[in-house]
């Protein structure tokens, strides 16, 4: 094995899943057993009016994805996968989680059908 930019990059790729999913994990516990809603639906640093509203739907993104990266890892370890069907699974994965979670935080501070006072 020659070590050159893409072997560099298939390590960075590998190595950085293991404390994106272990946040990803932990944010859905602190959801789940905690019930801290200090992370749900945060747009521009501020939570929505009412977080536990939408705390269900955070949780589940952030459970789903973690657990299909840790299934990564672990596939990777075991030797399952090549590296292109991994690297797909997981950058599909993050891109999903990135984009469900800013949904989810621009449908939770929705100003729609909201009186102007």
């Amino acid at each position: 094995m020659v070590f050159d930019i893409s072997v560099a990059m298939t390590w960075i790729l590998f190595l950085a899943l293991f404390p994106i999913s272990f946040v990803w994990l932990r944010r859905a516990w602190r959801i789940v057993m905690n019930r801290d809603f200090s992370e749900v639906a945060i747009k521009r640093g501020e939570c929505p009016p009412h977080p536990e509203k939408y705390a269900p739907y955070e949780m589940a993104i952030n459970l789903v994805a973690g657990v299909v990266l840790v299934c990564v890892i672990g596939a990777v370890l075991l030797g399952y996968w090549e590296y292109d069907v991994w690297s797909a699974v997981a950058g599909s994965t993050i891109w999903c989680k990135f984009f469900a979670s800013f949904a989810l935080s621009r449908q939770a501070h929705a100003k729609w059908g909201k009186s102007r006072a």
